[in-house]
């Protein structure tokens, strides 16, 4: 496998104006722009259409996260509005334990306006009528190089969870530079969302509907869920000239034992496994390494791939014998899910285990996600990009869609 670090990002770049920047999404989910890329041949149709264009019996991966309400705001005494960004949970780190958290709990945050927080200083709700029933503090515990760990205290007949509901924001993707909508609370959600934790929606789900659903079940094409909570490094662009000093962001993953042995079958019947969206990419490819570096000594609730893992070392187990050895040790521990941190970069170069097709929004200039488009279809992503601008799609989070097959 080639490694990537030599690649330059300004090779992964094209214009954007700001008026292909779709800023609200189409009255119906189905009815965007879908382009198809096959064999180096590009058309286009309609989203509704897409089951139309997939080999039956096929296994689809959704990544069924749910976007949280990440965005609060607080005021210091002198009148200051501060903004905590929650990222990721601190104490508990379990996603799950931290939105059942009731009474106090600590996240991984942006912060705006920081230098006008004094040190110790508690904060408490801006919103005064939210405040008259919900007694919410933010303390600065300390500081990381990407941001602070916040201690949130509450009135603890609420958990997290649900105090980010009540009181939180939803954070709309900063490119669409407008406040969020009451329409957006359920546009900005996949119909299948199921798992709090994201502070971005995975944006290739957001085209589904129960119709579209119903037409790929009809067709007997399966379809299966995995768990990655997107975070807001997903919006980040390469800032270094060269990969190899780029910092990928790490995200969480849940898998489940059942979803991989979906996988297994697939992969044992030769089965087309198409990711719905690039979140669903990053999982399905982490798997493998995950598999392939089980052994005696790895610690699965501290699973982790790193960055750099595919281009390292020599792996010759096959992807079947990664699931294989992936859940047989999942059985031997009796666990029917594993948890794990995924900071893989797919980039040309990267050798693909499992995906065949990819249904994907068109990304930012610049970007990791444009980067993976790239290792899925070669240099054709710089004429897929230019139909998609020359006939009029919509770019990004609230954008058109592409269905690609891998080259």
């Amino acid at each position: 496998m080639n490694h990537p670090q030599s690649i330059h990002i300004h090779d992964y770049s094209y214009q954007l104006p700001d008026e292909r920047i779709a800023l609200f999404p189409l009255a119906q989910r189905d009815q965007s722009k879908l382009l198809h890329y096959k064999n180096g041949a590009i058309s286009e149709t309609i989203f509704a259409h897409l089951p139309n264009l997939l080999p039956d019996e096929s296994l689809l991966v959704f990544n069924n996260t749910r976007v949280v309400n990440a965005r609060l705001f607080f005021q210091r005494p002198s009148g200051a509005v501060i903004e905590i960004f929650c990222l990721n949970p601190a104490h508990p780190a379990d996603y799950a334990q931290a939105f059942e958290a009731k009474g106090t709990s600590s996240w991984w945050c942006l912060v705006g306006n920081n230098k006008k927080w004094k040190h110790g200083e508690v904060l408490s709700l801006a919103n005064a009528d939210m405040a008259l029933k919900l007694s919410l503090t933010a303390t600065r515990i300390s500081a990381h190089k990407d941001g602070f760990e916040i201690k949130f205290d509450w009135n603890n007949q609420f958990s997290f969870e649900q105090v980010m509901a009540m009181a939180g924001n939803l954070p709309l993707p900063p490119y669409l530079n407008r406040k969020s909508t009451a329409a957006d609370e359920q546009r900005y959600q996949t119909i299948f969302a199921a798992h709090t934790g994201s502070v971005a929606a995975p944006t290739a789900g957001l085209h589904f509907t129960e119709a579209t659903l119903q037409q790929l079940k009809e067709k007997k094409i399966t379809t299966a869920s995995l768990t990655l909570h997107v975070g807001a490094g997903t919006f980040m662009p390469v800032k270094a000239t060269t990969l190899a000093d780029h910092i990928m962001h790490s995200e969480y993953i849940c898998i489940t034992i059942d979803f991989l042995k979906q996988l297994l079958h697939a992969c044992e019947n030769k089965q087309p496994v198409i990711a719905v969206g690039t979140t669903s990419v990053r999982t399905l490819e982490s798997i493998y390494f995950l598999g392939a570096n089980i052994d005696s000594q790895w610690a699965l609730p501290q699973l982790k791939v790193s960055q750099w893992m595919p281009y390292e070392g020599s792996y010759q187990m096959s992807p079947k014998e990664a699931l294989i050895a992936l859940i047989t040790h999942m059985q031997q521990l009796q666990l029917s899910e594993i948890h794990a941190n995924t900071q893989i970069i797919i980039a040309p170069g990267y050798n693909f285990k499992f995906v065949n097709g990819l249904i994907t929004n068109f990304h930012q200039p610049q970007n990791t996600l444009l980067l993976l488009v790239a290792a899925f279809v070669g240099s054709d992503w710089k004429s897929i990009y230019q139909y998609a601008m020359d006939h009029h799609f919509r770019f990004l989070s609230y954008g058109d869609s592409s269905l690609l097959w891998r080259t």
